[in-house]
């Protein structure tokens, strides 16, 4: 990023005199070759504009000095009687008087006009200046990044090292001051106010302590150094007021934004927090209060209960423990996942062995219902956290079975389209209402079909999504033809020769 443009010396630099003496000289070259054809008048005209032009460059005292000296020059050369400083006609007297007046007045005006157009220049460098650097403040997200460009536009006002001071846990302190100066600028900081020549407060002090403001309080000082100035300009310090000023804001709205987006990050860690207490409050219940009563049953009335009864209510323990099981599982999987710079443990794994792993856990939780799997021969190999790519496809067959009804199997599709692996599970179900098909990969929204009761903290399908986004895939729900669902998760598929290299041996 291009450093704001440094603003000139406020003090007008000597005007390059020769310009002014070149002028001089080519009006008296011009009228001494033409004295013999022009009149009195329009010599003295010759003599007016080369004052007015030789303004432009000389000095007002010089400009007035040179005038004068031309004017009895004049006299001398061109008013009878030649050779002398004699005037014989009033009329002459009247020319020399009025020459030398306008040839006064007319330097004096060109040199205030001079004067306004530096001036002008200079504050429209200065207006330039603070445009630049607010557009370098606004382009940044932590304005400390800017503070070298304060210094420097800072440096180039007074020439000379500007020092800068920040607070917080660690004091930020730019540039070298001794240690009066650095409690000056401590001083500046806590009272938010300017010191120094021209502020009204210690004005006995050979620089400037100037704060940097925000709004509300102080968050800098910067020290300006006045020694290389010829006087304590209060329009110089004015604009190196504005600067601090601008970066002083600038660090206000950071702080500011930054105070914002930690609330706002805490109230929606709030919220998920509560939505999982309520969530996790809710769908506890039921399996526990299920499995409180299965369990009171065995304790109370083992001996009046038949082994067939007894072997009923165990089954029911197990399956709404192993149901808690996968909630909980599900959660903390999905608080894992939600981490910033979270690393996976990828290796080299086989779609088979994947989808294998799936038909076993199922076929133990479910030995009565019918899961059918189809995998496309000469799959390549998948990169890929096996254990998260298993619970993917475990949850998507256990959401199939639940809202899929028992009639009809559930289907397990792995298939290569193109560079993606398309790994499916299907059902037959009566599906899901058309304004659940993307909310249902929300977490904790538990989006039922029209004939299924609500079951499930919320959690498995958003869990399923961010799986799939963590290995560069993607999780999408299709419709099926003739009804049911199709969740359909395609994962970057590896090049073969690649995998063959690479595979473990």
């Amino acid at each position: 990023m291009t450093p704001p443009p440094a603003t000139p010396p406020d003090h007008p630099d000597t005007p390059r005199r020769w310009p002014g003496a070149v002028v001089w000289a080519l009006a008296w070259l011009v009228m001494l070759a033409l004295h013999r054809t022009l009149d009195l008048a329009n010599l003295a005209m010759l003599l007016v504009l080369a004052s007015a032009l030789a303004a432009l460059w000389l000095p007002p005292v010089l400009s007035l000095l040179v005038c004068a000296v031309a004017v009895l020059a004049f006299n001398f050369v061109f008013v009878p009687p030649l050779g002398t400083f004699t005037v014989d006609l009033h009329q002459h007297a009247l020319l020399l008087i009025t020459m030398l007046s306008v040839s006064w007045m007319v330097a004096l005006l060109m040199a205030r006009q001079r004067r306004l157009a530096e001036s002008e220049r200079l504050l429209a460098k200065r207006a330039r200046q603070l445009q630049a650097f607010g557009d370098l403040l606004r382009d940044t997200d932590d304005p400390r990044d800017r503070l070298p460009q304060l210094q420097a536009a800072l440096a180039a006002l007074v020439h000379r090292p500007v020092a800068l001071l920040l607070p917080g846990g660690d004091a930020t302190r730019i540039g070298e001051a001794t240690s009066d100066e650095w409690e000056g600028l401590w001083t500046s900081l806590r009272q938010g106010q300017a010191m120094g020549p021209g502020s009204g407060r210690h004005e006995e002090q050979t620089a400037w302590y100037l704060p940097l403001r925000g709004r509300r309080t102080g968050l800098g000082a910067a020290l300006l150094p006045l020694d290389a100035l010829p006087e304590a300009d209060a329009a110089l310090r004015a604009h190196a007021q504005a600067l601090c000023d601008q970066m002083g804001l600038a660090l206000e709205r950071a702080a500011t934004t930054h105070a914002a987006h930690a609330a706002r990050e805490e109230a929606g860690a709030q919220r998920l927090r509560n939505t999982l207490l309520a969530a996790i409050s809710h769908d506890y219940r039921t399996p526990l209060a299920t499995i409180l009563g299965a369990a009171s049953s065995l304790h109370d009335q083992a001996d009046r209960l038949s082994p067939e009864q007894r072997q009923r209510l165990a089954a029911t323990i197990i399956d709404e423990a192993g149901q808690l099981g996968r909630i909980t599982d599900n959660t903390l999987q999905l608080a894992r996942l939600d981490q910033p710079g979270l690393v996976l443990h990828l290796d080299w794994e086989s779609a088979e062995e994947i989808v294998g792993t799936v038909l076993r856990r199922t076929r133990q939780r479910h030995p009565s219902r019918k899961v059918l799997a189809h995998v496309q021969p000469a799959l390549p190999l998948l990169r890929c956290d096996a254990v998260l790519l298993v619970q993917l496809l475990d949850n998507l067959v256990d959401n199939a079975l639940k809202h899929g009804g028992d009639a009809t199997p559930v289907e397990i599709d792995v298939t290569r389209e193109a560079d993606r692996v398309r790994m499916a599970v299907r059902d037959r179900g009566p599906g899901i209402v058309p304004a659940w098909r993307e909310r249902v990969f929300d977490a904790f929204q538990r989006g039922a079909s029209e004939a299924s009761p609500r079951r499930g903290a919320g959690v498995g399908l958003a869990l399923c999504r961010i799986i799939a986004r963590a290995h560069g895939g993607e999780l999408v729900l299709r419709d099926r033809e003739g009804g049911g669902c199709s969740f359909e998760c395609t994962l970057p598929a590896s090049d073969a020769q690649a995998t063959a290299a690479e595979a473990p041996p």
